[in-house]
Formats: C-alpha cells, sequence, structure tokens
C-alpha cells in the first residue's frame, strides 16, 4: 500500500464539537430551485467547519452521504470525514465552482448551498444567503454576491455629481440656487 493510498482512506475526524453553522435554507425542499440555501462558513478548514453543516443538512433533508466541493475552496482535502457515527465522502473537483457545495443525502435528495467566503462583511454575507434560499432565486451561485453588493443603495458621496456632469447636467462650477420662501 502506498503512502497516498493509506492518506485516502483514512478518516479525518474533529478535535472539537461541531459548530453552529450560519445557515439559511429553502425551507420546503423543492426541487424547482436553483439552490437550497446559503451557508456562511467561519474558517476555509472543512475538518472544523463541514460537521457541524452536515449534523444541520440531516435535520433538514436527511443523512448526507457525501459532499462534493470546489479543490480550491479548501485548506486541505481530506476524503473521508467522520461525523457523528458514520463516515462521510467528500470529493474535491476543480469543476465545482468555488461558491457551491453540494450535498447527498442518503435518501436521494440533493442539498445546493451558496458558500459565502468566511471573510465577507456580514451584511452582505446574510443578504448573499437570504438571495440563495428563495426559490425565485435565478442567479447562480458564482453570481450572488455581485448581485447583492451591486443591488445595494449606493451611498451619497461626490461620485453621482460626477455621473450627472458627465450625462449633461449643470458643471460644478456654478452653485445650486436655493429656493426659499421669503416673509
Amino acid at each position: 500500500m502506498t503512502h497516498a493510498t493509506a492518506t485516502s482512506r483514512a478518516t479525518t475526524i474533529s478535535p472539537t464539537p461541531p459548530s453552529t453553522p450560519r445557515l439559511r435554507m429553502e425551507p420546503t425542499g423543492s426541487r424547482r430551485t436553483l439552490l437550497d440555501g446559503g451557508w456562511w462558513p467561519r474558517s476555509t478548514d472543512p475538518v472544523a467547519e463541514l460537521p457541524g453543516l452536515v449534523l444541520a443538512i440531516d435535520k433538514l433533508r436527511g443523512p448526507v452521504t457525501r459532499l462534493v466541493l470546489a479543490a480550491d475552496g479548501w485548506d486541505i482535502h481530506p476524503r473521508r470525514l467522520g461525523v457523528g457515527d458514520r463516515v462521510l465522502r467528500l470529493g474535491y473537483f476543480s469543476s465545482q465552482p468555488i461558491s457551491l457545495l453540494t450535498a447527498l443525502c442518503a435518501n436521494g435528495d440533493r442539498v445546493d448551498l451558496l458558500i459565502v467566503p468566511p471573510k465577507t462583511a456580514s451584511d452582505t454575507a446574510d443578504a448573499a444567503m437570504v438571495l440563495a434560499a428563495v426559490t425565485s432565486n435565478q442567479v447562480h451561485p458564482q453570481h450572488i454576491l455581485l448581485a447583492v453588493t451591486t443591488s445595494a443603495p449606493r451611498a451619497v458621496d461626490d461620485a453621482p455629481v460626477a455621473v450627472w456632469e458627465d450625462e449633461g447636467g449643470q458643471s460644478g462650477l456654478t452653485p445650486p440656487r436655493i429656493l426659499s420662501e421669503t416673509r
């Protein structure tokens, strides 16, 4: 047996209890959705992050047996992960979008989740997870973060003046007129 074979058959078990995942899922389990929800891990360590997620999915959709992940999205790539009293198979693929996790369940269900990068701002992460969990969502996982950041209202700053001037409005050289009533 080679070292690579022995390593690939080893089961990795987290030394800490599973954390409560930051997860939003579409409640009905409808197969007509593009995504089933969104997940915001705290790190890119699969051994620390995945057990809590798996246990949460187990409660909502049935026991998870396999996870499909992007190869580039994780610090390490264990092939087998002990969760509770079972062993899950983990597959890492370069063809899987970094923003997508697919969980396969023992009952035949498939759960597709948006993965929000750990260092994302909380308001952006929450908006992305909400959008991913809406049954009418038509935005693919690799575009959701952009969609939620570009749809947010812009803060008032000097930029609108430049846009106004570029679109044929008044130049900034003339001060605006203030209309007021005098008595």
